[in-house]
């Protein structure tokens, strides 16, 4: 309240003084500056302003200039004149941040100029614009003035940057400068240059304007005579800009530029803001050259430099190890310190990254579940949520949003039900206490909203709680005459999502059914005796630890669309193996089916042996259909010597785990 208060208080300072500004003193233009307050308007619409704005001075040849200057040619002749043999090697003063993480100029004025003392003063971006009207005299007096209405904008919500961005486009002085700024571009300090360019592109001053696309021009001619903290930020800069010829020339030299200055780059917050501007469209080597300067500098990395890199090679699409475990050990240390935003970040680098790391998930899961009464609900969705694009199961977490939900599920919209529902089906997570109220009261919430569900919404709905093995009634009716008016078929669906989706609640419904009894007799079909590459070797295991090809069956198709990769069968007393045609002629219902299924490492959840929704899905349903089931990671499988790999199946059909506990797994071995 208070600061909206103090913001309140500056806007009518600021009313005020345009009032005496401007000529006359009436109330009309009290009144003008009053009405945005209620409905904004884009001050880039007022032609007067444009023509203030845009139409600044006059050019060297008489004509006025124009708005539209992308048609101003780029002053170099290629983007290898903008780099010379003899660029400047000089290295700078270590950058620093401010809170909000963007960069802060060093001050370049006099200390004792009054004016550089009044605009530390200023606590709004018009205060350092009055400042202008009164007291510049100097382009450094502009470019200081520029910059720091620039750090008092970004720290603004976006409300009130909305309604100050008009203030400053309005203001008579902002014309001035902007007219000082085109006048002195040549004779501007390189780090005025491109502070001065950073500052407007970042308020919103239009890009073809020719003010902004003459300060680029002249960071063309001048890009030699850039230390390496002004190419930070001129980098920063044009990774906001949109691509235009003066642009993507500038970005060419740029990037000629870092590759040939890198290795004098000493500073990890120059190096991770040029990694972040650079971006995925980097050259491999360019990508290389940066990770090696990185990694020189890693003994001296800090906690909040460790969260930034993640974030730096994230846009780079880069994915070095050493730097990311490094970082990530710096996190884990320093866990308790990090923003929730920084928090989904972070997991959504790893996930872009392709990078898996157990001990760091685990620790972010440990600190959200030790401060869950800390945050809101919808926060602990957003975190979870990002836990499963990864595929991780913070168990305890999970357990306790559970009893959240129970405890007050009004905040479950449906947005936020069918984010619920998809991660504790794909984690395939069932709360280990009021697992049945847990259900019920999601059910609940799914029947309150089925007047707005969407078709395809209540499909994946009814398929997660039936990967989960619960069956939503009142949804499934709802479902089930919309399939018969065949509602559910969709010509957006060229994979036939859908189709699986419904032919796989269709099979919950059936299997997972009350009253369904494990059938005497199950139809299957050898279908070839060829298998797959990644298959070959627990073939050839099984073929040696059982003598002959006729004691196992290999690629089994089943009902339900289901298929097993080897299927063996042993006597009731699970001391013998069967020939399968034996078993078979007649059916005999005391023999025990051992299915092995070699699944993916990703089809469990990362870091365990448990079986992510669909896995466990199917191996319930051949549970229910007389089948005991054994869940093998083939990756590691396949990296075991074959005499272990013979023996690892010998345990898994011989013991008593392979009918006691169906998900005996290489790490119960390992």
């Amino acid at each position: 309240m208070n600061n909206k208060i103090s913001y309140l208080l500056n806007i009518v300072r600021c009313v005020h003084r345009y009032s005496s500004v401007l000529a006359p003193k009436s109330s009309a233009t009290t009144r003008k500056h009053i009405l945005w307050i209620g409905r904004y308007k884009d001050p880039l619409g007022n032609v007067n302003f444009r023509k203030l704005l845009l139409n600044i001075l006059p050019s060297p040849h008489g004509s006025s200039l124009r708005f539209l200057s992308q048609k101003i040619d780029v002053y170099s002749t290629g983007a290898e004149a903008l780099v010379s043999e003899k660029a400047s090697q000089s290295s700078v003063e270590v950058e620093k941040l401010d809170d909000s993480g963007s960069f802060k100029p060093k001050d370049g004025g006099d200390h004792s100029d009054p004016f550089f003392t009044s605009l530390q003063k200023c606590t709004c971006p018009c205060d350092a614009l009055d400042l202008i009207s009164g007291a510049a005299v100097s382009i450094k007096h502009y470019t200081n003035a520029l910059t720091m209405a620039w750090r008092l904008f970004k720290n603004l919500s976006e409300e009130q940057q909305r309604y100050e961005r008009q203030l400053i486009f309005e203001h008579p002085a902002f014309v001035k400068l902007c007219q000082q700024l085109l006048r002195e571009a040549r004779r501007m300090t390189r780090g005025d240059l491109v502070f001065s360019l950073h500052a407007l592109v970042n308020l919103g001053v239009p890009q073809n304007t020719l003010l902004v696309q003459t300060l680029v021009r002249v960071c063309q001619e001048k890009l030699n005579q850039l230390n390496n903290r002004c190419i930070s930020v001129l980098a920063t800069t044009l990774a906001r800009m949109d691509k235009d010829k003066n642009v993507s020339a500038l970005q060419a030299g740029l990037q000629l530029l870092v590759e040939q200055r890198i290795s004098s780059i000493r500073d990890i917050f120059i190096l991770q803001n040029l990694m972040k501007c650079l971006g995925k469209d980097a050259p491999v080597f360019l990508k290389k050259k940066l990770e090696m300067a990185v990694l020189r500098e890693l003994d001296g990395l800090t906690f909040l430099n460790a969260l930034r890199m993640f974030l730096a090679l994230a846009a780079m699409n880069y994915c070095s190890l050493p730097i990311l475990n490094s970082c990530s050990k710096k996190i884990q240390e320093n866990v308790h310190d990090v923003p929730f935003r920084q928090l989904i970040l972070i997991l959504e680098a790893c996930h872009t990254l392709l990078y898996r790391n157990v001990k760091l998930f685990s620790a972010l899961a440990d600190y959200v579940n030790s401060t869950a009464y800390l945050w809101d609900k919808r926060q602990i969705i957003l975190f979870l949520s990002s836990c499963e694009t990864l595929g991780f199961q913070p168990t305890e977490l999970l357990d306790i949003f559970a009893e959240k939900v129970t405890e007050d599920p009004d905040f479950l919209n449906l947005k936020n039900l069918l984010t619920v529902l998809r991660v504790y089906s794909r984690l395939n997570h069932v709360p280990r206490v009021q697992t049945h109220l847990f259900f019920e009261t999601l059910h609940s919430c799914l029947n309150k909203c089925l007047p707005q569900i969407s078709n395809t919404e209540l499909l994946k709905a009814v398929y997660a709680l039936g990967i989960l093995g619960y069956i939503p009634h009142h949804a499934l009716d709802e479902l089930l005459q919309k399939d018969s008016k065949d509602e559910l078929i969709l010509s957006d669906d060229p994979k036939e999502e859908n189709t699986a989706m419904l032919r796989c609640v269709k099979t919950c419904m059936e299997l997972d059914s009350p009253s369904f009894t494990k059938p005497a007799f199950v139809l299957t079909e050898n279908l070839s005796s060829l298998v797959s590459l990644n298959l070959r070797k627990a073939q050839e295991a099984l073929l040696e630890l059982l003598g002959d090809k006729k004691m196992f069956w290999q690629n089994v198709r089943l009902p339900y669309g289901y298929h097993i990769d080897f299927e063996i069968r042993m006597d009731s007393d699970r001391k013998k193996v069967l020939p399968i045609a034996a078993t078979d002629d007649p059916p005999d219902a005391r023999v025990q089916r051992l299915a092995f299924l070699f699944a993916p490492m990703s089809a469990f959840c990362l870091g365990t042996t448990h079986p992510q929704g669909k896995l466990a899905m199917k191996k319930r349903h051949l549970n229910k259909l007389g089948y005991h089931v054994i869940l093998i990671q083939n990756k590691k499988f396949q990296e075991m010597k074959n005499k272990d790999a013979v023996e690892f199946l010998k345990r898994k059909i011989y013991s008593e785990d392979a009918f006691s506990s169906p998900e005996a797994t290489l790490q119960d071995n390992n």
